[in-house]
């Protein structure tokens, strides 16, 4: 395999084998599970300038992006944040302290203690946090691999709006202020200015699902992982792990409001922004049938595991549905 190129999922499946015998096992998870204590779960994310956010986004918005995408990572664990550490890279003339601000402001929010990091200078915005989440008292950690022929599959929230964002500010779309700003060549009706406003919105700021990773913890069996990647693939790798299939149906899916008609100004297929689209970083989870989530969750069950493929279920009818989504190592 050495030399050959890999897509994103293969090469974890090929570092976990290279690293069987000094602590592979812990790959392959949203968060490793240190062992020995089994208290702590630890996870790393990066957001780049022109890979993850579009160039010159807000110091502030910056910092509050990279924050929840890594708690989106400890939600689908289970567990709660406790220690966060930073490497920053930016060029000379960037607002440190505009995005220091909002970090901090951030971390307190949800009780997290910024201990440590780096900085240093490079011609774009490169950041990187590593997060250690607690396990709390009484509770198990969630896992990828657990999932089980018969439980239901649920969606801790919508799909398909950030995607529709990130696609409305690559058309010239843009937030000044908090209002909706477009391009001339750009018509947006007024009835879809708020709609759009709130897809741009979740694009940029994501909000990771703590409350409902915790009460998952509390559930005697209990299977997640964060749609970061989009909906298709990050079901792909829960049932790869768990060694089983999936039957979801397109017209149970937890679409935001306009979500058609955002896609018709993007020139794309709504359901290509809520399978493939990603970003979304809402739970997808899996539970024995009778057991249900809290209503103040606002949760939608979107199908079953079953024994083999994965499949959505549309007009009457039933395709195999491709792990289509946002791979860093593919073209």
């Amino acid at each position: 395999m050495e030399g050959r190129p890999l897509n994103e999922d293969a090469l974890i499946a090929w570092l976990r084998e290279r690293t069987a015998d000094t602590g592979g096992r812990l790959i392959g998870d949203d968060a490793a599970i240190l062992p020995r204590s089994e208290r702590w779960a630890v996870t790393m994310d990066s957001q780049i300038e022109g890979v993850h956010f579009l160039n010159g986004l807000d110091p502030e918005i910056i910092a509050r992006r990279l924050l929840a995408v890594n708690l989106s990572d400890l939600a689908a664990m289970g567990a709660l944040p406790s220690f966060a550490f930073l490497a920053l890279s930016a060029p000379q003339g960037f607002d440190h302290q505009r995005f220091f601000n909002a970090l901090v402001d951030a971390c307190e929010t949800c009780k997290l203690e910024l201990a440590g990091g780096d900085l240093s200078r490079q011609p774009q915005v490169a950041a990187v946090m590593t997060l250690l989440g607690a396990k709390p008292n009484g509770q198990r950690w969630l896992r990828r691999d657990t999932a089980r022929v018969g439980e239901s599959i649920w969606l801790g929230g919508t799909v398909g709006e950030a995607a529709a964002g990130l696609q409305l500010l690559r058309r010239g779309a843009n937030l000044e202020g908090g209002f909706l700003n477009v391009s001339e060549n750009m018509r947006i009706p007024d009835s879809l200015i708020s709609p759009a406003t709130l897809a741009i919105r979740r694009h940029l700021e994501p909000q990771p699902q703590l409350k409902l990773g915790a009460w998952l913890g509390t559930c005697p069996v209990a299977t997640a992982i964060d749609i970061s990647d989009s909906l298709a693939l990050d079901l792909h790798r829960l049932c790869r792990l768990s060694d089983v299939g999936a039957r979801i149906h397109l017209d149970r899916l937890p679409l935001p409001i306009h979500l058609e008609r955002l896609a018709d100004i993007a020139e794309v297929k709504w359901q290509d922004l809520a399978l493939k689209g990603g970003e979304d970083y809402v739970l997808l989870f899996t539970l024995p049938r009778g057991i249900v989530p809290p209503e103040q969750f606002a949760c939608t069950q979107i199908g079953s595991v079953i024994e083999d493929g994965v499949f959505v279920v549309g007009n009457d009818s039933e395709e195999l549905l491709p792990a289509d989504g946002w791979d860093h190592l593919s073209d």
